[in-house]
């Protein structure tokens, strides 16, 4: 994902944390080692003599030394797995520790951590009108991630709702873009066209979070109903074009077998029938193949012209 804020991340400088605690215990005690001698040999010495106020210059630097070593213990950062630590350094942005593990920086930093790890969220259920003006509620799945920690951190607000809010808006906008059935050749319905919704909507989330360091890897809709209020209305609208469908097969089918059956009678030579007969065979059989009911078969005794 190319990045596109004034913030981009960069890598921080650290110190491996466990080589650096070891160093800093050892100095740490070494310092106190070097306090508990000059307060017995020196100052102690000194105490039955007159004594030199110069010698306390040196117990401070020794304390304010331990003071400093103490206070370099808090730059320890634990990075734990599929996380980072935004260093900010009096208000400046210094780097991205994603290195696993015990890691030391500059104690006088601000380490906010940010996860990394692959998340997902469901939309809450929207209501909004289709492209043909139909009232619909649905709702989407997100799953998403944070590529860029220095821009999730800093040029949004809070990037967590800011991903809610967009995808929200991105799905009012595409279910407005779109019918719920398409009526045409060609049409991108929303019920029909799954796969290609969902594209759509991936790239149009992806497009409305591009400032915030976030990936959308995938965007699919859960929920995609009629509004209460007319979903009746349209469950019948459904029914009767499934109805006209089933019929215009049936009709399709049952003209095919007729033509059929004239083709084999005419090239087989079974019976020569005129063009009344051919009209009556027709009917019969049109009769037969489109019914709803099963036919009864009546038996002519007689002739077709008495």
């Amino acid at each position: 994902m190319a990045s596109v804020g004034t913030n981009n991340e960069r890598i921080a400088r650290t110190l491996p944390g466990v080589p650096t605690t070891l160093a800093l215990i050892a100095i740490t005690l070494a310092t106190f080692g070097v306090l508990i001698w000059f307060s017995i040999e020196v100052l102690g010495d000194s105490v039955g003599a007159s004594f030199d106020p110069l010698l306390l210059v040196p117990l401070v630097l020794l304390i304010l030394l331990i003071v400093a070593e103490l206070f370099a213990f808090n730059g320890l950062t634990p990075v734990n797995p599929n996380e980072a630590r935004a260093l900010v350094l009096f208000g400046h942005y210094a780097g991205t520790v994603r290195e696993q593990g015990l890691q030391w920086a500059n104690p006088f930093t601000l380490r906010p951590k940010i996860s990394v790890r692959v998340r997902n969220f469901e939309t809450s259920k929207l209501k909004v009108n289709d492209k043909d003006g139909n009232p619909i509620e649905i709702a989407a799945v997100v799953v998403w991630k944070v590529t860029d920690t220095a821009e999730a951190l800093f040029e949004v607000d809070d990037y967590e709702n800011f991903v809610h809010v967009q995808a929200e808006a991105a799905l009012r906008n595409l279910a407005t873009s779109h019918p719920y059935d398409g009526h045409a050749e060609g049409d991108v319905a929303l019920r029909a066209n799954q796969l290609e919704i969902a594209d759509q909507l991936r790239a149009e989330i992806q497009d409305r979070l591009q400032k915030a360091g976030v990936e959308v890897i995938e965007a699919r809709i859960s929920h995609l109903a009629y509004a209460p209020e007319i979903a009746n209305a349209m469950l019948r609208r459904q029914q009767a074009n499934a109805v006209i469908a089933a019929r215009t097969r049936i009709v399709e089918g049952a003209v095919g077998m007729v033509e059929m059956a004239l083709e084999q009678l005419s090239s087989k030579q079974v019976v020569t029938l005129d063009e009344e007969r051919k009209a009556q065979m027709v009917s019969n059989l049109l009769v037969v193949l489109c019914s709803d009911h099963e036919t009864q078969p009546v038996v002519n005794t007689g002739t077709l012209y008495a």
